[in-house]
C-alpha cells in the first residue's frame, strides 16, 4: 500500500487542493494513503495563516486526507530549500511518496535542474551571480544558465518547490519517491478559476469581503462559515511594539540578515511608521519582499538563525482518519509524533505556546485569548 506524503500550507483549503488527492489515488491507487504535513499558525511567504490550523486539518480529512500533521514553525518560516528540505526529512520517515503539484510536471526537467544545483561547481557560479548585486533567485538562474542548464523551472513558484523536494530526496538519500503532478491554473492569479483556484486568489477575495466559499469543497464548506480570519494588518501595532523594543543584538540575530541586511533592517524599524514604510525602504532587487516579510514574522515571534536551523524535537498531530490512526500506530520513525495540545519538552513547548499566543493577536474582529496550544485538540473524522 503507497502512503503519499504533501507538503502544504491549505492557506485556505480550496477545490484544487482536493482535486490534488484524487489525482494521487488515481497514480497510485485508491487504497492510498494521504499525509499531509501543514505549516501551522504562519506560512512559509511571512504572514499568518488565514484560518487557525485545527479548521484547516479538518477541512483536509473531511475531503481525503487520512493524517494531518503539523510543519514546526521554523520549517514553516525557512526559504523554499529550508521549507522543502525539513518537510522532506519529517516524510521520509512515514510515506512511501511524496507528491507535489508544479506547472511543468516534467520528470526530466527536473532531474536536469537536481543535478545542477547539486553539482559542485554550482557553488563557485552562484557566488559570483551574487558578487554581481542581483538577487538570490536571479544568481540562481545566472549559475544554472552558465552549466548549460534551462533554469526556467526556477521561474514558477511551485515548479521551484518541486525542485527543491526533489533536491532534499537526493540530498538527504531519502527513500521517497517524487510523484509530480501538473497544477492547472495560475498560482498569482487575482480572480479565482472556478475549476483550479488559487490559494492567493482566494485571500484577497476573503480580504474583499467577496463570496469565496464557492470555490471550497461542499464537504469542507461549512468550517469556514463565520470562521474567525486572522490577517497581518490586524496585528500591525502588536509587531511595530516588537520591533521598535529589539535591542541591537537581537537584529543581528535574525535569520535572512546576512550581508548587513539586518543593519539596515534595524534602521528603517526604527524610524518608520508602518510596516509597509519599513518593507519599503529596505526592499532592493538584491532582497525579495518575501525574505523580508518572513524576517518581520520571525521578529516577531523571537527566531533566530539558529532557531531555523535546528531540528524541532517532535511533530504534532493536528488529525487523523481510521486509516491515519492505523498509520499512526505503525510509526517506528525517530521523529516523536505528540498530539496537539498534548505536553511536549521544556523550552521547545513553551515557545509553542508563545507562538500559538501570538497568533491570536491576529484575528481581525478581535483578539484570541491565550492558551489555546495547551487546550488544542486532535481532529478525528470518522471514515465512511
Amino acid at each position: 500500500m503507497a502512503i503519499a506524503g504533501i507538503i502544504c500550507e491549505y492557506n485556505p483549503f480550496h477545490l484544487g487542493h482536493r482535486k490534488q488527492f484524487a489525482m494521487v489515488r488515481e497514480a497510485l491507487g485508491g487504497d492510498t494513503v494521504i499525509v499531509c504535513l501543514m505549516s501551522g499558525s504562519f506560512v512559509q511567504r511571512g504572514a499568518p495563516a488565514v484560518f487557525d490550523k485545527s479548521l484547516r486539518a479538518e477541512a483536509a480529512l473531511r475531503c481525503g486526507a487520512d493524517l494531518v500533521l503539523e510543519l514546526p514553525v521554523p520549517v514553516s518560516l525557512s526559504s523554499a530549500e529550508g521549507f522543502a528540505a525539513g518537510g522532506v526529512g519529517i516524510l521520509s520517515e512515514l510515506c512511501t511518496h511524496l507528491a507535489f503539484g508544479c506547472e511543468s510536471a516534467d520528470d526530466r526537467s527536473l532531474e536536469q535542474t537536481v543535478q545542477g544545483l547539486l553539482d559542485p561547481g554550482f557553488s563557485h557560479r552562484l557566488r559570483q551571480a551574487l558578487d554581481s548585486g542581483i538577487s538570490f533567485p536571479a544568481a540562481r538562474e545566472a549559475a544554472l544558465s552558465a552549466m548549460g542548464i534551462s533554469p526556467a523551472l526556477l521561474r514558477s513558484p511551485n515548479d521551484t518547490l518541486a525542485v527543491e523536494y526533489c533536491k532534499a530526496i537526493v540530498s538527504q538519500g531519502s527513500a521517497l519517491t517524487p510523484l509530480p503532478l501538473r497544477r492547472e491554473g495560475m498560482y498569482h492569479a487575482e480572480r479565482p478559476d472556478p475549476e483550479n483556484p488559487s490559494a492567493a486568489s482566494l485571500r484577497l477575495a476573503i480580504a474583499a469581503g467577496e463570496d469565496w466559499l464557492r470555490f471550497i469543497p461542499v464537504e469542507a464548506a461549512p468550517l469556514f462559515h463565520h470562521a474567525p480570519v486572522h490577517a497581518l494588518e490586524a496585528g500591525e501595532r502588536a509587531v511595530l511594539y516588537r520591533l521598535r523594543t529589539m535591542t541591537d543584538e537581537e537584529f543581528e540575530a535574525l535569520p535572512y540578515g546576512s550581508e548587513g541586511l539586518w543593519r539596515r533592517f534595524m534602521r528603517e524599524c526604527r524610524r518608520g511608521n508602518t510596516l509597509e514604510e519599513i518593507l519599503s525602504a529596505v526592499k532592493t532587487k538584491r532582497y525579495t519582499r518575501t525574505r523580508l516579510d518572513r524576517m518581520i514574522l520571525c521578529a516577531f515571534l523571537g527566531l533566530t538563525r539558529e532557531d531555523l536551523s535546528a531540528p524541532a524535537p517532535y511533530v504534532r498531530i493536528l488529525g487523523f482518519s481510521d486509516r491515519g490512526r492505523e498509520i499512526l500506530r505503525g510509526y517506528r520513525g525517530c521523529t516523536p509524533l505528540r498530539n496537539a495540545g498534548a505536553p511536549g519538552e521544556g523550552k521547545y513547548r513553551e515557545t509553542e505556546k508563545r507562538w500559538g499566543d501570538l497568533y491570536g493577536l491576529f484575528r481581525t474582529d478581535r483578539p484570541d485569548p491565550p492558551g489555546i496550544e495547551q487546550n488544542r485538540r486532535v481532529v478525528y473524522f470518522m471514515s465512511k
